[in-house]
Protein backbone atom coordinates (compact mmCIF):
# COMPACT_ATOMS: atom_id res chain seq x y z
CA UNK A 1 0.00 0.00 0.00
CA UNK A 2 1.22 3.78 -0.94
CA UNK A 3 0.94 5.59 1.96
CA UNK A 4 0.80 9.46 2.10
CA UNK A 5 3.59 9.79 5.11
CA UNK A 6 6.09 7.82 3.22
CA UNK A 7 6.27 10.77 0.66
CA UNK A 8 9.27 13.61 0.90
CA UNK A 9 8.87 16.92 2.34
CA UNK A 10 10.59 20.19 1.29
CA UNK A 11 10.86 22.94 3.98
CA UNK A 12 11.36 26.40 2.85
CA UNK A 13 14.64 26.94 3.60
CA UNK A 14 15.20 23.96 1.39
CA UNK A 15 15.99 21.65 3.69
CA UNK A 16 14.71 17.75 2.70
CA UNK A 17 12.88 14.83 4.63
CA UNK A 18 12.54 11.71 2.68
CA UNK A 19 9.20 10.96 4.35
CA UNK A 20 7.11 12.38 6.77
CA UNK A 21 7.62 10.47 9.76
CA UNK A 22 9.75 12.27 12.77
CA UNK A 23 10.35 10.40 15.99
CA UNK A 24 9.19 12.84 18.76
CA UNK A 25 11.91 14.22 21.72
CA UNK A 26 11.70 10.70 23.92
CA UNK A 27 13.52 11.18 27.00
CA UNK A 28 16.36 8.81 27.74
CA UNK A 29 17.75 10.48 31.16
CA UNK A 30 20.93 8.90 30.20
CA UNK A 31 23.34 11.57 29.85
CA UNK A 32 26.18 11.53 32.05
CA UNK A 33 25.99 14.05 35.34
CA UNK A 34 27.08 16.84 33.93
CA UNK A 35 25.19 16.47 30.46
CA UNK A 36 27.66 15.23 28.73
CA UNK A 37 26.29 12.08 26.22
CA UNK A 38 26.72 8.39 26.52
CA UNK A 39 27.26 5.60 24.46
CA UNK A 40 23.47 5.09 25.89
CA UNK A 41 22.00 7.38 24.28
CA UNK A 42 24.15 6.90 21.07
CA UNK A 43 23.25 3.66 20.65
CA UNK A 44 19.41 4.22 21.31
CA UNK A 45 19.26 6.62 18.62
CA UNK A 46 21.16 4.62 16.13
CA UNK A 47 18.93 1.86 16.37
CA UNK A 48 16.16 4.10 15.40
CA UNK A 49 17.54 6.01 12.38
CA UNK A 50 17.75 5.30 8.80
CA UNK A 51 14.07 4.71 8.09
CA UNK A 52 12.62 7.94 9.64
CA UNK A 53 12.99 11.00 7.85
CA UNK A 54 13.46 13.46 10.88
CA UNK A 55 14.81 12.55 14.64
CA UNK A 56 13.88 15.01 17.40
CA UNK A 57 16.68 14.10 19.92
CA UNK A 58 15.68 14.71 23.58
CA UNK A 59 15.73 17.76 25.26
CA UNK A 60 19.00 19.60 26.34
CA UNK A 61 19.36 22.66 28.62
CA UNK A 62 20.91 25.86 27.68
CA UNK A 63 21.74 26.84 30.86
CA UNK A 64 23.07 25.42 34.47
CA UNK A 65 19.92 27.45 35.95
CA UNK A 66 17.72 25.35 33.12
CA UNK A 67 17.93 21.46 34.21
CA UNK A 68 14.85 19.88 34.76
CA UNK A 69 15.80 16.27 35.46
CA UNK A 70 18.48 13.70 36.49
CA UNK A 71 20.16 12.14 33.21
CA UNK A 72 19.32 15.19 31.21
CA UNK A 73 21.17 16.52 28.51
CA UNK A 74 23.44 19.89 28.09
CA UNK A 75 23.95 22.19 25.35
CA UNK A 76 25.41 24.69 27.95
CA UNK A 77 28.88 24.51 26.72
CA UNK A 78 31.09 24.14 24.01
CA UNK A 79 32.41 21.33 25.99
CA UNK A 80 28.94 19.63 24.90
CA UNK A 81 29.66 19.55 21.42
CA UNK A 82 32.36 16.75 20.81
CA UNK A 83 29.50 14.43 22.23
CA UNK A 84 26.74 16.03 20.60
CA UNK A 85 28.59 15.62 17.52
CA UNK A 86 28.48 11.91 18.01
CA UNK A 87 24.63 11.88 19.15
CA UNK A 88 24.02 13.87 15.88
CA UNK A 89 26.23 11.53 13.23
CA UNK A 90 24.23 8.63 14.87
CA UNK A 91 20.75 9.96 14.13
CA UNK A 92 21.78 10.97 10.93
CA UNK A 93 22.16 7.10 9.64
CA UNK A 94 21.32 6.55 5.97
CA UNK A 95 19.77 10.18 5.25
CA UNK A 96 17.79 10.68 8.09
CA UNK A 97 17.86 14.35 9.37
CA UNK A 98 18.21 15.58 13.35
CA UNK A 99 16.87 18.00 14.81
CA UNK A 100 17.97 18.73 18.61
CA UNK A 101 15.46 19.77 21.13
CA UNK A 102 16.50 22.75 23.85
CA UNK A 103 15.03 24.04 26.38
CA UNK A 104 15.03 26.08 30.31
CA UNK A 105 13.06 23.75 32.58
CA UNK A 106 11.76 26.68 34.31
CA UNK A 107 10.13 25.79 37.47
CA UNK A 108 9.72 22.60 36.97
CA UNK A 109 12.72 21.72 38.09
CA UNK A 110 14.23 21.77 42.00
CA UNK A 111 16.61 22.43 44.96
CA UNK A 112 18.09 18.99 44.33
CA UNK A 113 18.35 18.95 40.56
CA UNK A 114 19.65 22.19 40.99
CA UNK A 115 22.63 21.09 43.54
CA UNK A 116 21.44 23.93 46.37
CA UNK A 117 19.89 26.31 43.61
CA UNK A 118 16.21 27.68 43.82
CA UNK A 119 14.54 26.87 40.69
CA UNK A 120 13.58 29.91 38.71
CA UNK A 121 10.75 31.18 36.75
CA UNK A 122 8.80 34.20 35.20
CA UNK A 123 7.05 34.64 38.54
CA UNK A 124 7.47 33.42 41.99
CA UNK A 125 4.19 30.89 41.37
CA UNK A 126 4.58 27.35 42.63
CA UNK A 127 3.06 25.18 39.86
CA UNK A 128 -0.18 22.88 41.21
CA UNK A 129 1.47 19.44 40.02
CA UNK A 130 3.32 17.48 40.99
CA UNK A 131 2.34 18.26 44.48
CA UNK A 132 5.51 18.77 46.61
CA UNK A 133 6.75 21.52 43.53
CA UNK A 134 8.67 23.72 44.97
CA UNK A 135 8.17 27.21 45.14
CA UNK A 136 10.46 29.05 42.22
CA UNK A 137 12.46 32.57 42.40
CA UNK A 138 11.43 35.07 40.09
CA UNK A 139 13.73 36.05 37.42
CA UNK A 140 15.30 39.28 36.91
CA UNK A 141 15.75 41.20 33.86
CA UNK A 142 19.40 40.67 33.42
CA UNK A 143 18.97 36.80 34.12
CA UNK A 144 15.76 37.12 30.97
CA UNK A 145 18.44 38.36 29.37
CA UNK A 146 21.00 35.86 29.95
CA UNK A 147 18.83 33.14 29.27
CA UNK A 148 17.95 34.81 25.86
CA UNK A 149 21.43 34.66 24.67
CA UNK A 150 22.05 31.48 26.33
CA UNK A 151 19.37 30.01 23.71
CA UNK A 152 21.47 31.39 20.74
CA UNK A 153 24.51 30.10 22.06
CA UNK A 154 22.77 26.81 22.46
CA UNK A 155 21.92 26.75 18.43
CA UNK A 156 25.60 27.88 17.45
CA UNK A 157 26.44 24.95 19.48
CA UNK A 158 23.96 22.39 17.64
CA UNK A 159 25.07 24.07 14.35
CA UNK A 160 28.35 22.98 15.27
CA UNK A 161 27.72 19.47 16.28
CA UNK A 162 26.51 18.69 12.72
CA UNK A 163 22.47 18.57 13.51
CA UNK A 164 20.28 19.79 10.94
CA UNK A 165 17.95 21.86 13.22
CA UNK A 166 17.14 23.07 16.76
CA UNK A 167 13.57 22.68 18.49
CA UNK A 168 12.17 25.14 21.21
CA UNK A 169 10.14 23.22 23.87
CA UNK A 170 7.98 25.61 24.58
CA UNK A 171 5.17 22.85 25.50
CA UNK A 172 4.74 20.67 28.73
CA UNK A 173 4.76 23.58 31.21
CA UNK A 174 8.62 24.36 31.07
CA UNK A 175 10.02 27.86 30.65
CA UNK A 176 9.07 29.51 27.95
CA UNK A 177 5.65 28.03 28.22
CA UNK A 178 6.22 29.34 31.75
CA UNK A 179 6.13 33.04 30.45
CA UNK A 180 2.96 32.67 28.60
CA UNK A 181 0.62 31.08 30.97
CA UNK A 182 -1.45 33.59 32.91
CA UNK A 183 -1.05 31.23 35.55
CA UNK A 184 3.08 30.97 35.85
CA UNK A 185 3.89 34.21 34.56
CA UNK A 186 2.30 37.75 36.28
CA UNK A 187 4.84 39.82 35.86
CA UNK A 188 3.85 44.11 35.64
CA UNK A 189 7.17 44.37 33.75
CA UNK A 190 7.64 44.20 29.44
CA UNK A 191 7.79 40.25 30.25
CA UNK A 192 4.54 40.09 31.69
CA UNK A 193 2.38 42.61 30.00
CA UNK A 194 3.04 40.94 26.66
CA UNK A 195 3.72 37.05 27.51
CA UNK A 196 4.39 36.23 24.06
CA UNK A 197 7.41 38.73 24.14
CA UNK A 198 9.84 36.08 25.75
CA UNK A 199 8.97 33.68 23.43
CA UNK A 200 9.79 35.99 20.40
CA UNK A 201 12.71 37.33 21.97
CA UNK A 202 14.21 33.61 22.09
CA UNK A 203 13.34 32.88 18.69
CA UNK A 204 14.91 35.79 17.44
CA UNK A 205 18.11 34.92 19.61
CA UNK A 206 18.12 31.30 17.64
CA UNK A 207 17.15 32.80 14.26
CA UNK A 208 20.04 35.25 15.16
CA UNK A 209 22.34 32.15 15.20
CA UNK A 210 21.55 30.31 12.69
CA UNK A 211 21.82 33.27 9.95
CA UNK A 212 26.26 34.04 11.34
CA UNK A 213 26.69 30.45 11.79
CA UNK A 214 24.92 28.03 9.45
CA UNK A 215 26.14 26.85 6.24
CA UNK A 216 23.35 25.05 5.15
CA UNK A 217 19.82 24.86 5.54
CA UNK A 218 18.99 24.84 9.26
CA UNK A 219 15.56 24.26 10.96
CA UNK A 220 14.38 26.32 13.45
CA UNK A 221 10.95 24.57 14.75
CA UNK A 222 8.99 25.36 18.29
CA UNK A 223 7.07 22.92 20.34
CA UNK A 224 3.64 24.02 22.23
CA UNK A 225 1.06 22.89 24.40
CA UNK A 226 -2.24 24.19 23.35
CA UNK A 227 -4.28 24.12 26.79
CA UNK A 228 -3.62 24.37 31.00
CA UNK A 229 -6.28 23.46 33.29
CA UNK A 230 -5.03 25.83 35.41
CA UNK A 231 -7.07 28.78 36.53
CA UNK A 232 -5.68 31.17 35.03
CA UNK A 233 -4.25 28.95 32.40
CA UNK A 234 -3.83 28.41 28.55
CA UNK A 235 -6.94 27.90 26.88
CA UNK A 236 -6.96 27.41 22.99
CA UNK A 237 -7.66 31.13 21.78
CA UNK A 238 -4.61 31.92 23.48
CA UNK A 239 -2.70 29.19 22.05
CA UNK A 240 -4.54 30.27 18.68
CA UNK A 241 -3.38 33.48 18.95
CA UNK A 242 0.41 31.93 19.87
CA UNK A 243 0.17 29.91 16.60
CA UNK A 244 -0.95 33.34 14.64
CA UNK A 245 2.34 34.74 15.91
CA UNK A 246 4.37 31.56 14.79
CA UNK A 247 2.71 31.40 11.69
CA UNK A 248 4.65 35.00 10.70
CA UNK A 249 7.62 34.32 12.55
CA UNK A 250 10.82 32.63 11.65
CA UNK A 251 10.33 29.60 12.66
CA UNK A 252 10.13 26.84 10.05
CA UNK A 253 7.49 24.52 11.45
CA UNK A 254 4.89 24.18 14.59
CA UNK A 255 4.95 21.04 16.59
CA UNK A 256 2.27 20.44 18.93
CA UNK A 257 2.35 18.00 22.12
CA UNK A 258 -0.24 16.15 23.18
CA UNK A 259 -1.35 12.90 23.90
CA UNK A 260 -3.44 12.11 21.58
CA UNK A 261 -3.35 13.51 18.17
CA UNK A 262 -7.02 13.43 18.10
CA UNK A 263 -7.50 15.16 21.48
CA UNK A 264 -10.45 17.70 21.72
CA UNK A 265 -10.07 20.89 24.31
CA UNK A 266 -9.57 19.62 27.76
CA UNK A 267 -11.37 22.94 28.96
CA UNK A 268 -14.73 23.11 26.65
CA UNK A 269 -16.28 19.62 26.49
CA UNK A 270 -18.84 21.18 24.14
CA UNK A 271 -16.31 21.79 21.02
CA UNK A 272 -15.68 18.30 19.47
CA UNK A 273 -13.65 19.43 16.54
CA UNK A 274 -9.63 17.98 16.86
CA UNK A 275 -7.09 20.77 18.64
CA UNK A 276 -4.90 20.02 15.83
CA UNK A 277 -7.57 20.90 13.28
CA UNK A 278 -8.11 24.02 14.86
CA UNK A 279 -4.66 24.55 14.59
CA UNK A 280 -3.95 23.42 10.98
CA UNK A 281 -6.38 26.18 10.27
CA UNK A 282 -5.00 28.82 12.23
CA UNK A 283 -1.61 28.67 10.14
CA UNK A 284 -3.06 28.38 7.58
CA UNK A 285 -0.26 27.29 5.26
CA UNK A 286 2.33 29.60 6.72
CA UNK A 287 4.32 26.71 8.47
CA UNK A 288 4.07 23.22 7.92
CA UNK A 289 2.35 21.81 11.53
CA UNK A 290 3.63 18.49 13.14
CA UNK A 291 1.16 16.17 14.74
CA UNK A 292 2.08 13.62 17.45
CA UNK A 293 0.03 11.23 19.94
CA UNK A 294 -0.80 7.31 20.14
CA UNK A 295 0.05 6.91 16.62
CA UNK A 296 0.97 3.46 16.17
CA UNK A 297 -0.31 1.95 13.15
CA UNK A 298 0.60 3.28 9.54
CA UNK A 299 -3.47 3.83 9.85
CA UNK A 300 -2.73 6.05 12.55
CA UNK A 301 -0.16 8.25 10.67
CA UNK A 302 -2.18 8.56 7.56
CA UNK A 303 -5.22 9.65 9.36
CA UNK A 304 -3.17 11.88 11.47
CA UNK A 305 -2.28 14.01 8.00
CA UNK A 306 -5.62 13.83 7.56
CA UNK A 307 -6.49 16.10 10.36
CA UNK A 308 -4.38 18.70 8.72
CA UNK A 309 -0.50 18.22 9.64
CA UNK A 310 1.96 18.34 7.06
CA UNK A 311 4.36 16.09 9.29
CA UNK A 312 3.72 12.94 11.86
CA UNK A 313 5.58 12.45 14.99
CA UNK A 314 5.46 8.62 17.34
CA UNK A 315 7.13 8.23 20.59
CA UNK A 316 6.03 5.28 22.69
CA UNK A 317 5.51 3.35 19.07
CA UNK A 318 9.18 3.98 18.16
CA UNK A 319 10.56 2.84 21.27
CA UNK A 320 8.77 -0.80 20.55
CA UNK A 321 9.90 -1.19 17.24
CA UNK A 322 12.49 0.55 15.94
CA UNK A 323 12.30 -0.59 12.52
CA UNK A 324 8.58 0.35 12.24
CA UNK A 325 9.36 2.96 9.11
CA UNK A 326 11.56 -0.10 7.35
CA UNK A 327 9.33 -2.18 7.90
CA UNK A 328 6.41 -0.49 6.40
CA UNK A 329 8.36 0.83 3.64
CA UNK A 330 9.29 -3.06 2.60
CA UNK A 331 5.14 -4.02 3.16
CA UNK A 332 6.32 -6.00 6.51
CA UNK A 333 3.84 -4.76 8.32
CA UNK A 334 2.78 -7.78 10.12
CA UNK A 335 5.75 -8.03 11.83
CA UNK A 336 5.50 -4.41 13.32
CA UNK A 337 6.12 -4.70 17.16
CA UNK A 338 2.87 -3.50 18.81
CA UNK A 339 3.66 -4.59 22.61
CA UNK A 340 6.59 -4.46 24.51
CA UNK A 341 8.84 -7.99 26.38
CA UNK A 342 10.36 -6.67 29.03
CA UNK A 343 13.02 -9.18 28.23
CA UNK A 344 13.73 -7.47 24.71
CA UNK A 345 14.55 -4.06 26.27
CA UNK A 346 18.15 -4.76 25.86
CA UNK A 347 18.29 -5.89 22.54
CA UNK A 348 16.26 -2.71 21.44
CA UNK A 349 18.69 -0.70 23.28
CA UNK A 350 16.81 1.41 25.80
CA UNK A 351 19.15 2.53 28.09
CA UNK A 352 18.42 1.34 31.79
CA UNK A 353 17.35 4.44 33.42
CA UNK A 354 15.11 4.47 30.28
CA UNK A 355 14.06 1.28 31.25
CA UNK A 356 13.15 1.75 34.70
CA UNK A 357 10.93 4.61 33.96
CA UNK A 358 9.15 3.11 31.66
CA UNK A 359 8.53 -0.08 34.01
CA UNK A 360 7.28 2.86 36.44
CA UNK A 361 5.35 6.31 35.15
CA UNK A 362 4.77 4.83 31.65
CA UNK A 363 3.86 1.13 32.03
CA UNK A 364 0.24 1.26 31.64
CA UNK A 365 0.93 3.57 27.95
CA UNK A 366 3.78 1.06 26.82
CA UNK A 367 1.61 -2.58 25.96
CA UNK A 368 3.88 -4.61 28.00
CA UNK A 369 3.71 -8.11 27.42
CA UNK A 370 3.67 -8.80 31.37
CA UNK A 371 0.91 -6.30 32.01
CA UNK A 372 -2.66 -7.96 32.32
CA UNK A 373 -4.41 -4.75 30.88
CA UNK A 374 -2.58 -5.23 27.81
CA UNK A 375 -4.54 -8.54 26.56
CA UNK A 376 -7.52 -7.24 27.54
CA UNK A 377 -6.76 -3.67 25.61
CA UNK A 378 -6.21 -5.32 22.57
CA UNK A 379 -8.80 -7.63 22.35
CA UNK A 380 -11.37 -4.80 23.16
CA UNK A 381 -9.26 -2.64 20.71
CA UNK A 382 -9.47 0.04 23.44
CA UNK A 383 -7.51 3.42 22.20
CA UNK A 384 -3.78 3.55 23.25
CA UNK A 385 -3.90 5.68 26.63
CA UNK A 386 -2.41 9.09 26.51
CA UNK A 387 0.94 9.66 28.41
CA UNK A 388 4.59 8.88 27.68
CA UNK A 389 4.70 12.18 24.58
CA UNK A 390 3.16 14.25 27.41
CA UNK A 391 6.47 14.08 29.08
CA UNK A 392 8.55 14.66 25.99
Amino acid sequence: MTYTFMQPYTFNNGLTLKNRLAMSPTTTMSSFYDGHVTNDEIDFYGARAGGLGLIIGEVANVIASGKGFEGELSIANDSDIPGLTALAHAMKQNGTKAVLQIFHAGRKSNDSILRGQQPVSASAVTAAFPADSQEPRALSADEIDEIITAFGAATRRAIAAGFDGVELHGANTYLLQQFFSPNSNQRTDKWGSDRMAFAKAVIASAHAAIDQYADRPFLLGYRISPEEIETPGIRLADSLAFVDMLGDSVVDYVHVSMGSAHRTSLNDKTDHEPILTKISRQLAGRKPLMGVGSVETPQDAEAVLGLGTDLVAMGRELIREPLWVQKVAAGDEASLRYQLSPSAMDELKIPRAMQDYLRGAFYSVMHFTDDPATAQNYQNQAAPMEGFEKKM
